[in-house]
């Protein structure tokens, strides 16, 4: 379980970094890039929650799909986190996939609220399990 614990703490640290990245994108005028980190601070965040029940998975995929099923789906998490996972993968997929999609400053900031809300919300769920423990 330690070793959980430990991955837990190292992937939330990750999404934190992503979420740094994205203001620096963001404040830069790289929106498609703010908007990627964006995407990637909340799944980090969503593998550290995961990780906690020992679940890992290559495919975004399948984490998402674990989180919403066991966490989401079982009253863990507010139900409308998942538009915000949903929102943030869908428009990741144009900026980094779609060849002439632009990335407009009012996306990359609604994409970076949702990635801080997601990653405090996480932090907090995290800390309320180790003080559980």
């Amino acid at each position: 379980m330690q070793h959980r614990e430990t991955l837990c703490k190292y992937r939330l640290e990750r999404a934190k970094e992503d979420l740094q990245a994205a203001h620096v994108n963001h404040e830069s005028g790289l929106f498609k890039a703010a908007i990627n980190r964006s995407y990637y601070a909340i799944f980090h965040s969503i593998r550290a929650v995961n990780i906690l029940d020992g679940f890992d998975a290559f495919k975004h995929s399948s984490v998402i799909a674990h989180f919403n099923q066991y966490y989401v789906h079982t009253g863990e998490f507010d139900r409308g986190i998942y538009k915000i996972i949903d929102g943030a993968y869908r428009i990741r997929e144009k900026c980094d996939y779609s060849d002439f999609f632009l990335a407009s400053k009012e996306e990359s900031s609604i994409q970076l609220e949702h990635a801080e809300t997601f990653v405090k919300t996480v932090e907090a769920y995290i800390l309320r399990k180790e003080e559980k423990s």
